[in-house]
């Protein structure tokens, strides 16, 4: 049996759940990426806009582009006060709307294994950056265990169902990011592991804002009964400390390079 898709509709959800991992993240990228003031990007599979505001707080960018294809992820973006300024529109990793050389930077921020034909998408984002820019990107190492919701998708494969993923998680790996650069003819390219750890008060604090992302529907078609012994599985899965805190690390690759010319 196969647990449903992966969506992320909900920008509010995402946000309690994966949002927070992805600035963690997206702090340690942008700290990489040592990008200079006054350039335009384009955030690509923006969702709720988390990563655009990181950009628009510590990049004084001259532009930003936000593009995803959920309206409903776009409608919470543009409410972010933390992200005004950026611009919000509709639109496909594969076919940007926008000319060519427009921007300094193009990111995919925990978007490219969504992308059913990365190679496509990084065209896409080659295209619209000058040359001499740059194209970068990180993904959670979907098949190394590194998704924040590994510990629930243990779970659900233990109940026999296969936990959803993306249409293109192998491309979450190092080498396989570092070969799609390479094939997409940029230059001076540079990979990194980035590790990151967040902390919930308690089980249930952990519950509330990840697992009701996660695995909603899978716990409705269990039932309640089965749904609750789920749940304490997982509570065993993640232990507290003595204060009952629940800490643990998640784990994505980065990849950066430059627009020849």
């Amino acid at each position: 049996m196969a647990a449903p898709p992966i969506r992320f509709d909900d920008g509010a959800a995402y946000e309690l759940g994966m949002g927070v991992w992805s600035r963690f993240a997206g702090e340690v990228f942008l700290d990489w990426l040592a990008p200079s003031p006054g350039w335009r990007w384009i955030d690509v599979g923006c969702g709720s806009g988390a990563f655009t505001a990181l950009l628009m707080q510590r990049c004084a960018p001259a532009d930003a582009q936000g593009v995803d294809p959920s309206e409903a992820q776009l409608v919470f973006a543009r409410e972010r006060p933390e992200a005004r300024g950026a611009t919000f529109q509709v639109g496909d990793a594969m076919a940007l709307p926008f000319p060519d050389d427009r921007f300094d930077a193009a990111v995919m921020a925990l978007v490219i294994f969504f992308v059913p034909e990365p190679a496509k998408g990084l065209a896409e984002m080659v295209r619209v950056v000058r040359p001499g820019g740059m194209v970068a990107a990180y993904a959670w190492d979907m098949l190394g265990g590194g998704f924040p919701f590994a510990p629930l998708q243990a779970e659900v494969l233990a109940l026999g169902i296969t936990p959803p993923q993306p249409p293109s998680a192998a491309i979450s790996r190092m080498d396989a990011l570092r070969d799609l650069w390479a094939k997409a003819g940029l230059e001076a390219i540079e990979t990194r592991e980035i590790t990151v750890q967040r902390t919930f008060a308690d089980f249930d604090d952990f519950w509330a804002k990840t697992a009701m992302g996660a695995v909603r529907q899978t716990l409705a078609e269990l039932g309640s009964a089965e749904a609750e012994k789920f749940k304490q599985r997982v509570r065993a899965r993640l232990p507290g400390d003595a204060a009952g805190r629940i800490t643990y690390a998640s784990r994505a690759n980065a990849v950066k390079g430059r627009v020849p010319g």
